[in-house]
């Protein structure tokens, strides 16, 4: 995902006391950094590997759908292994 933010006034300058401080080596690592504190401190996501491969599954399904492919089955994808 690519988002534009503008930022200005406090947290502004605490992005760039982050780099200069050498905490982030940019604002938007620190922007990430950000996301990040955020998750922990309220719990958004609770099991982020869990969330990661939920939609890694469904963006390969739709994918699939729109291609008009379907999943192989066991058999038929060792089948030409054997």
């Amino acid at each position: 995902m690519r988002t534009t933010v503008q930022i200005e006034g406090a947290p502004e300058l605490i992005l760039e006391k982050a780099v200069e401080l050498g905490l982030a080596r940019s604002k938007t690592d620190a922007l990430r950094m950000g996301v990040f504190a955020l998750n922990k401190e309220y719990s958004i996501i609770k099991d982020m590997e869990l969330e990661m491969v939920g939609r890694k599954i469904m963006h390969e399904k739709a994918e699939m759908k729109r291609k008009g492919l379907k999943y192989l089955g066991k058999e038929e994808a060792f089948s030409k292994y054997r």
